[in-house]
């Protein structure tokens, strides 16, 4: 009887788990949410995998989007010679400013032909420097996740998954954008 009472017990324990974890990747409660330029942010109905090819970090040191596991990331890919990334990446700085801590992260990766002086050029003329000066010299990373146009803005889980995506430049300083962002890192499920 006490195997049994232990059975029910352990099968109801991983049956809560599981109800959990799908509730933490359900991006439901985020759709009313979608108010100024985060109507244009597609919130997948199932959370897609994230692409494990390296960028360079601003030493030239090989990064992966994993090195972020157990956080909330905003990535951005961007480039030097992209005008909307210019008048993006002010607000990725605010937004960097507003709500980055040990849980949230704007993580900026230039992909393309961006020379590091060139991308230090840019980042000075906006006088950004609280994102990082990540690369993808060559695309792969931008290939291999569906980035067609810049720029491209992903949400991904601190599982490790992309939950959103959107295409072309927003305000993420804005308040919609922080209420969005702010529902999503703080889910009340």
């Amino acid at each position: 009887m006490a195997f049994i009472r232990s059975l029910f017990v352990y099968t109801a324990l991983i049956l809560g788990a599981n109800s959990t974890l799908a509730a933490a990747n359900s991006t439901d409660h985020l759709q009313a949410l979608k108010q100024g330029d985060m109507k244009k942010l597609v919130l997948h109905e199932t959370p897609k995998e994230i692409s494990e090819r390296a960028f360079l970090t601003q030493g030239a040191d090989e990064g992966r989007l994993s090195d972020f596991a157990g956080q909330y990331v905003l990535l951005n890919f961007w480039a030097t010679w992209c005008a909307p990334c210019r008048k993006e990446m002010p607000s990725l700085s605010a937004l960097q400013t507003q709500l980055g801590d040990a849980r949230f992260k704007v993580v900026t990766i230039a992909t393309g032909r961006n020379a590091p002086k060139a991308m230090q050029a840019f980042f000075d003329a906006l006088e950004i420097k609280n994102l990082p000066l990540y690369r993808d010299p060559k695309q792969k990373l931008a290939k291999n996740m569906a980035v067609l146009g810049l720029p491209m803005t992903l949400l991904i889980s601190p599982e490790g998954k992309e939950v959103a995506r959107l295409r072309g430049e927003a305000d993420w300083a804005s308040a919609p954008a922080q209420a969005l962002l702010r529902a999503w890192i703080q889910p009340t499920n």
